[in-house]
């Protein structure tokens, strides 16, 4: 039985102020302090960062259509593959879906006219363009050739001290910036909500970025502890991860990995959240499973802490740790479950629109079952030690990195890019992008999954020719997913410029953010919101008049 939230959020609209100051594009390049131009400063930039990162994985993909290494040196493509998985993540997925989003639909989300803390939100986003000059810099001071684990001894006995310096120091920039974000979102989340909006009262996206705060504030602070002793067995010759000096390298594996499977949640969690608001607006359903949904995200933040080590299992950990790094492994496929046939009960029997942010939705949810199901293999013990290192390991997370986060990001961004510019994306061109998108993700990606069951080691430049012609297909599709994001930035920035003006809730949604204008002004509504109905009461009585008008076109 669909669960319906009796008294949750919906504000009256109020009249716009024509005296109200408007938002200027110079705001954007300043130290502002409301929380949506921050928001957008984050999206921005980010995206930035994700263009740098993909055109990296141009050239790598470009080096791997032949076995040979004749596009660039071995020890070159090391470099481009370590800078290109740090970006993604720490400079592209983390802050985007985090600081990104959160920032700019938290407090509309809640009836709040800010963060809690503004100046420290500031902070947390300037601090992410110097973190990644210095990231890209590294490159030039002798790239670090160890990917984005950094495993020592490798990252400590290099000749590449500089680059590698860098590199650690750039990654502790950043996680302080995830730190202060979390810091902030959940002190917003739990002490700013409008009055009379209780917890099961919040729209589902709160739930996902309060579980993924804790997870942050959790995880993160021993990442930045593991890069410092790094940092000081790279620089000052101490041996606390040097095997020569009686240092233990699996102990940084640990301390490494007790964040970087959460890292994993702090990426997805978020985009759970957008896609549980994305999928009731446009199939004009209430969410099935309200409270399944929103402690599924907690739950997920407590075994996301338990399970490191199975990326450990060849690492010489004990048998009866393997045991329970598995079975705790395999649990967290139960949450995760629940959130995906709520889902799909959401769009069972829907008036479904499928426009571009439903169909990066559901794609969303089609890549994701597939990185999940995939997961679950890895978790067990056999099979992972089978699959260690190989390109089964490389498909896997891209189909619950990309073919998940980056999914769910552009429906968000087709989602609310109505609210935060007041201009609605064009429709063909959107369709044209996830086509695109699609069909080169899955064409770069899926047959990697073969590779892996063949034998082919990831992190290489140069391979057995046996497994040239799949590679072909793969570097085929990586050119077409690069491809697909041209269509992307020239819509998004014409429409901002000069697309069709959006009304206030161009997708008849029933969450705070909704009833103000688009995009807000500078304290979100005039006067104080009121609740009114619940967030996906979609269907009933009092929202029969935006059901009405949400009706498909013969």
């Amino acid at each position: 039985m669909t669960q319906v939230i009796a008294q949750a959020p919906r504000a009256e609209s109020f009249e716009p102020d024509q005296n109200s100051p408007k938002s200027n594009w110079r705001e954007y390049f300043s130290f502002s302090l409301d929380h949506k131009v921050i928001g957008i400063q984050y999206l921005v930039t980010t995206f930035f960062f994700y263009l740098i990162g993909g055109a990296l994985a141009s050239v790598i993909r470009a080096e791997l259509a032949t076995p040979d290494s004749d596009l660039v040196a071995p020890e070159l493509y090391n470099g481009l593959f370590t800078i290109h998985g740090t970006v993604m993540i720490f400079l592209w997925i983390v802050p985007a879906v985090t600081g990104g989003f959160g920032n700019y639909l938290i407090p509309l989300m809640i009836g709040a006219r800010d963060m809690a803390f503004p100046k420290l939100n500031a902070i947390a986003f300037w601090m992410i363009p110097p973190a990644g000059v210095l990231l890209i810099s590294s490159f030039f001071y002798g790239p670090s050739s160890t990917g984005w684990t950094a495993y020592p001894p490798l990252s400590i006995l290099t000749d590449q001290h500089v680059g590698q310096a860098v590199w650690i120091a750039s990654i502790i920039i950043l996680g302080t910036s995830s730190i202060l974000g979390a810091v902030n979102f959940l002190v917003t989340i739990l002490a700013m909500r409008m009055p009379g909006m209780g917890m099961f009262d919040m729209p589902l996206f709160c739930w996902s970025m309060l579980s993924t705060s804790g997870l942050v504030l959790i995880a993160t602070p021993v990442l930045a502890g593991a890069m410092i002793l790094l940092g000081f067995d790279l620089l000052a010759g101490t041996a606390f991860f040097n095997p020569t000096g009686g240092g233990n390298p699996v102990v940084y594996q640990h301390l490494f990995w007790f964040y970087s499977h959460p890292a994993v949640y702090v990426m997805i969690l978020p985009v759970f959240g957008i896609i549980s608001e994305i999928l009731p607006v446009h199939s004009r359903k209430p969410i099935f499973g309200y409270k399944a949904i929103a402690y599924s995200s907690i739950i997920i933040c407590v075994l996301g802490l338990v399970v490191w080590a199975h990326h450990m299992f060849t690492s010489g950990t004990p048998n009866w740790l393997r045991i329970f790094f598995m079975i705790a492994t395999l649990l967290v496929a139960v949450p995760t479950g629940i959130k995906v046939f709520s889902w799909l009960a959401t769009l069972w029997g829907g008036k479904l629109r499928l426009e571009s942010p439903l169909l990066f939705a559901m794609g969303f949810i089609s890549m994701f079952v597939v990185g999940g199901l995939s997961g679950v293999m890895l978790g067990s013990v056999p099979v992972d030690i089978h699959l260690h290192d190989t390109y089964f390991i490389v498909a896997h997370f891209h189909y619950v990195l990309f073919g998940g986060s980056v999914f769910g990001i552009y429906a968000g961004i087709y989602h609310w890019f109505p609210k935060m510019t007041g201009k609605m994306l064009n429709e063909f061109w959107g369709k044209v992008h996830f086509f695109l998108t699609f069909v080169g993700f899955n064409l770069c990606f899926l047959p990697m999954h073969l590779l892996g069951l063949q034998g082919m080691p990831r992190r290489v430049s140069q391979y057995d020719p046996q497994f040239a012609s799949i590679n072909v297909i793969c570097t085929i599709g990586a050119f077409l997913l690069a491809i697909s994001t041209f269509p992307f930035l020239f819509n998004a920035i014409f429409s901002w410029i000069k697309g069709e003006k959006a009304t206030d809730n161009p997708w008849n949604g029933l969450t705070l953010e909704w009833t103000t204008s688009s995009p807000p002004i500078v304290e979100n509504w005039h006067g104080d919101p009121v609740l009114t109905t619940g967030p996906y009461d979609y269907g009933m009585e009092y929202a029969h008049e935006a059901d009405l008008l949400a009706e498909p076109s013969a």
